[in-house]
């Protein structure tokens, strides 16, 4: 069964930003793009480079190692090396708190 789980505060965490977070044992990588909030997996599918490190521009996530990028909307890849999508969790924010919905591994 699936439910949301608090992942960051919308405190501080600007657009443009990208944050690491870890759920039920789940590396996910969430971020800030004009106020809405995206989640996918942290790890590129390409060598496993680390997302929340990555370069965010709109909805453009540059994964730091290779320079693959993902759509963080959909997890689809825009930008080769990586040719598998990274995978995406549903966010809603209440109050302050950003949420994530992971399902239980």
């Amino acid at each position: 069964m699936a439910e949301y789980v608090k992942v960051a505060e919308t405190t501080g965490f600007a657009p443009g930003m990208v944050k690491h977070a870890e759920v039920r044992g789940r590396a996910i990588a969430v971020a800030n793009v004009d106020g809405q909030y995206y989640a996918i997996d942290a790890a590129c599918t390409h060598v496993g480079g680390p997302l929340a490190e990555g370069e965010l521009s709109g909805y453009v996530l540059t994964c730091p190692w290779h320079r693959g990028q993902f759509d963080v909307r959909t997890g689809e890849v825009l930008r080769p090396p990586p040719r598998a999508p990274v995978r995406t969790y549903p966010v809603k924010v209440e109050g302050d708190a950003v949420l994530v919905e992971v399902p239980e591994s």
